[in-house]
């Protein structure tokens, strides 16, 4: 479905009961937000919870900025000169997307989580849009804080390198080759399932060129180091051993940072959701939620509801 936010057109899901605790999902760079696991949404969604998952602009079926393709290199030499690279938007204008999504749905706040570049955003909205956020919740993401440990070459190479050619057989092929250098070690590589999934988006909206002005504004986008410190909001950070594309380093920074953050550190988890990963993150995610939302003043209702939904689902 779409709806008009932020002065643009956004793609959305919603599902769940509609009296249910509402938790944003967004998710990270070039990403579409059907690479949120079905099995991840259901399981949320059977705990109770208002799930609202929507494309990031320039990805999936949200608005696009098209031909307007800044000069990496020169975004580069403007951070590193201190000085506002001229692209078409930053992580910030990413998170007013997500705040006023929740606007236009008569949402008046939700548990905000994200993942990697999503994660980011998130942190942003926590940040930038406090009465919209509920709590925070940062899957393998970072601060961006330049002390961090960088990515392994062929992590970062996996994601800045493109396919041979646009066809549909090459991109879920190159694809595969990337996630398989950030992926999970703890479990094994299912690359029947990700074929399957990187296909299916790549029919939905295959669309490179968002991918290029999604980097340059994470690239533009300055370290929140400092600005987390300020956060006064429950905070859950979860990140993997495993990760190569954003090291487990900077998920212990973003903890660290946010006063009375709670972190999770997964063995052998990677920079990916592998389905066997999805109940040990279900029973980090909801129990946090609930622990959240109790805190909140009038919050009966709908934790009753997620109480009765637990139940069930028991």
């Amino acid at each position: 479905m779409k709806i008009r936010a932020n002065g643009i057109e956004i793609e959305y899901e919603a599902a769940g009961p509609g009296s249910g605790i509402p938790l944003l999902l967004i998710m990270g760079f070039g990403a579409q937000m059907t690479s949120w696991p079905r099995e991840f949404r259901s399981g949320l969604v059977e705990a109770g919870l208002r799930v609202i998952m929507f494309d990031n602009r320039d990805v999936g079926l949200t608005q696009k900025w098209h031909g307007r393709i800044p000069d990496i290199r020169e975004v580069s030499k403007a951070v590193a000169a201190g000085r506002k690279p001229d692209i078409p938007y930053f992580l910030a204008d990413m998170a007013a997307d997500a705040a006023a999504l929740l606007d236009a749905l008569g949402i008046e706040s939700a548990h905000i989580a994200g993942a990697s570049m999503g994660g980011m955003i998130a942190q942003l909205v926590a940040l930038d849009f406090p009465q919209k956020a509920r709590s925070l919740i940062s899957i393998f993401s970072t601060t961006s804080d330049p002390s961090l440990p960088k990515s392994s070459p062929e992590a970062q190479a996996a994601i800045t390198t493109r396919p041979p050619s646009d066809r549909r057989e090459d991109v879920i092929a190159h694809s595969l080759k990337g996630r398989r250098a950030y992926a999970s070690t703890r479990w094994q590589f299912d690359e029947e399932r990700l074929a399957r999934l990187i296909g299916e988006n790549y029919d939905r909206s295959y669309y490179p060129e968002g991918t290029i002005r999604q980097w340059a504004a994470i690239l533009a986008g300055p370290p929140r180091t400092e600005r987390l410190k300020t956060l006064n909001l429950p905070a859950l950070v979860l990140h993997g051993t495993a990760d190569t594309l954003i090291p487990c380093a900077a998920g212990r920074h973003t903890a660290a940072c946010i006063p009375g953050a709670e972190y999770h550190e997964i063995e052998g988890w990677g920079h990916d959701i592998p389905l066997p990963a999805i109940p040990l993150l279900l029973d980090l995610i909801v129990p946090f939620v609930r622990k959240a939302e109790s805190r909140r003043p009038g919050a009966g209702a709908e934790m009753r509801g997620v109480g009765e939904a637990l139940s069930a689902a028991r």
